[in-house]
């Protein structure tokens, strides 16, 4: 499936960056924020992203968007099933 954005010719300049620059980095945003929003898992994003993983992973500080994002009871859980 494609998605297209139609996108003003001059705007991967103004955040200064080629235009295959800023077609990567929506695609990771994108991904980012379906990851944040618990709609993707992080292999799904990274697929959406074109990326690894763990270079996905790696990228989402860039988003503000934390690799794990449990609840203090989620994490208690997880630690007292470990």
């Amino acid at each position: 499936m494609n998605i297209i954005v139609e996108v003003p010719p001059n705007l991967p300049d103004a955040v200064q960056c080629s235009p295959s620059e800023f077609s990567r980095e929506a695609k990771l945003a994108m991904a980012a924020k379906l990851y944040e929003m618990k709609r993707l898992s992080s292999g799904m994003a990274a697929s959406l992203a074109g990326v690894g993983r763990v270079e996905f992973l790696l990228e989402l500080h860039r988003f503000g968007t934390p690799v794990i994002d449990l609840t203090p009871e989620e994490l208690a859980a997880d630690i007292a099933n470990a």
